[in-house]
């Protein structure tokens, strides 16, 4: 798999509310998807969808236990992903300073009326 195709299943398991909500749940350490049902209040085969996409990214390690499926955050795949996007955008810690001040202080260059003087 290619450093762009990781980060696309990265992405695609972070734009859902339901699974960004897992993820905080899981930060606490390792749930039993029963937890997670109860918490989230959705049907068993939803949960199914989203732990199969944030498995599919690395983000998250699975174990059967019993009946039950138990999930947490894969720490070393979390850190793999955080530095594919750290290289992709070629940010450095140091530099997340930085950015957020370019950033904040950046405006529009464009001619567009509407666009002058706004921020970026």
């Amino acid at each position: 798999m290619t450093e762009h195709e990781k980060i696309v299943l990265f992405a695609k398991a972070l734009q859902d509310e339901n699974r960004l909500q897992i993820i905080e749940m899981l930060q606490s350490g390792e749930k039993c998807a029963c937890k997670l049902l109860e918490h989230l209040q959705i049907e068993q085969s939803t949960l199914s969808h989203h732990m199969k996409i944030l498995c599919q990214s690395g983000l998250i390690a699975w174990k059967k236990v019993g009946k039950w499926m138990h999930y947490s955050i894969h720490p070393e795949e979390a850190k793999k992903l955080l530095h594919l996007l750290q290289s992709l955008t070629n940010v450095k810690d140091s530099s997340l300073n930085q950015l957020e001040t370019t950033i904040s202080n950046s405006s529009c260059q464009c001619d567009h009326p509407a666009h002058k003087g706004t921020a970026i």
